[in-house]
C-alpha cells in the first residue's frame, strides 16, 4: 500500500491492519488477550467505535474472538493462514493480505471439461495457473478457466502475465468489468494428492495431501464466469465458514 493510499485509509481499516501485523509478528500469540477497546483507543488516538469496527474485521477473519465480559483474544491457528468466508465479497478480498504470483498466462487452450462446466458451446476456453502467498509463503495453487468472453477483459492486463506479482484476485479483477455482476460461488471441497506441478509451486512432495477446492462463479443472469480449481497445503492454510439458522 502506498503513503497516499495509507492517507485515505478509514481508521478501523489502519487499526485492524496494524493489529493483524502485531499478530502475525507474534506481538500477540494465540489464546492470548488484547488489550480493551479503551487501552486501544488510547494507544492509537481513535474513537472506541473505531476500535470496535477494527475488532470486527478480524472476528470475521477468524484472527481474534471475543468473549463477552471478557474480552478479545486472539485464535489457535498454529501459524496457519486462516480466512472466514461468509460471502462472495469475502472470497474477492483474499487480495487484501495475499499476493499472487502467475506461473502460467492467461492464454487460449483448447479444455472439453472446463467448457462443459461452464456450459459452454465450444471447448475453446482461457487459462490462467498462479499461486498464493501470505507472509512470503506459497500456500495455494489455483488454475482458474474463463470463457473467452470474460477473458477478453484482462486477456493482455499486465496481472495475467507470466511471473507478473499483484495483490488481485482473478475474479476482483474481472468483476468491475462486467455487464453482470457475480452473485453466487458454487463451491465443493475434497482432498487430493498433489500433483508435480503443485508440489512444484508449493515445495511440497508430489503425492502430499491437499484441499482441493473447486469454485464456480455466476452473474446475475446464471451464467458461468469463471471456474477455479485450488490446491491448499493443509499445514498452511485454514478454512472456515460460518453457517446461521434462517430467519423464520
Amino acid at each position: 500500500m502506498s503513503g497516499k493510499e495509507r492517507e485515505t485509509e478509514p481508521a478501523y481499516q489502519r487499526l485492524s491492519r496494524e493489529l493483524r501485523a502485531q499478530i502475525s509478528a507474534g506481538t500477540y500469540r494465540d489464546g492470548l488477550q488484547l488489550p480493551t477497546e479503551s487501552e486501544l483507543a488510547q494507544q492509537h488516538g481513535v474513537s472506541r467505535q473505531t476500535v470496535r469496527r477494527a475488532f470486527h474485521d478480524l472476528v470475521s477473519e477468524g484472527i481474534v474472538y471475543r468473549v463477552p465480559g471478557r474480552g478479545t483474544f486472539v485464535s489457535e491457528n498454529n501459524g496457519r493462514y486462516l480466512r472466514h468466508h461468509g460471502s462472495i465479497e469475502d472470497l474477492m478480498n483474499l487480495s487484501r493480505d495475499t499476493t499472487m504470483e502467475v506461473v502460467s498466462p492467461l492464454q487460449r487452450r483448447m479444455d472439453i471439461e472446463a467448457a462443459s462446466r461452464l456450459r459452454l458451446d465450444t471447448d475453446v476456453v482461457y487459462t490462467v495457473v498462479f499461486r498464493r502467498f501470505h507472509e512470503g509463503i506459497p500456500f495455494v495453487q489455483t488454475t482458474v478457466h474463463l470463457p473467452e468472453t470474460v477473458a477478453r477483459h484482462i486477456v493482455d492486463a499486465p496481472e495475467m502475465a507470466v511471473g507478473s506479482v499483484s495483490a488481485y484476485t482473478v475474479i476482483g479483477l474481472l468483476e468491475p468489468l462486467l455487464d453482470s455482476p457475480i452473485v453466487e460461488a458454487a463451491q465443493s471441497i475434497t482432498v487430493a494428492p498433489a500433483t508435480s506441478d503443485v508440489a512444484k509451486d508449493l515445495d511440497c512432495e508430489p503425492g502430499h495431501p491437499m484441499l482441493r477446492v473447486d469454485r464456480l462463479y455466476s452473474n446475475a443472469d446464471e451464467l458461468p464466469n469463471e471456474l477455479s480449481t485450488s490446491y491448499f497445503l493443509p499445514e498452511q492454510y485454514t478454512y472456515r465458514v460460518t453457517l446461521r439458522r434462517g430467519a423464520h
